[in-house]
């Protein structure tokens, strides 16, 4: 199952898509959103997904 970012909780600061190794998170509109058909959730890369631990926020959630 994929992550997702809470529009309304994103900050838009970028950490996520900075971090993320399947290139999965991508601006959309004033915020950042996760390509479900992307998201690996790091498995085989990471122990734990990467983007939560990046986002100050904690606006990154499983879907």
């Amino acid at each position: 199952m994929a992550y997702r970012i809470d529009a309304g909780a994103c900050t838009g600061c970028g950490a996520c898509e900075f971090d993320c190794p399947s290139g999965a998170i991508k601006m959309k509109g004033d915020v950042y959103a996760i390509d479900a058909g992307k998201c690996t959730e790091c498995k085989g890369v990471f122990a734990s997904p990467q983007c939560v631990a990046a986002c100050p926020s904690d606006a990154i959630s499983q879907a």
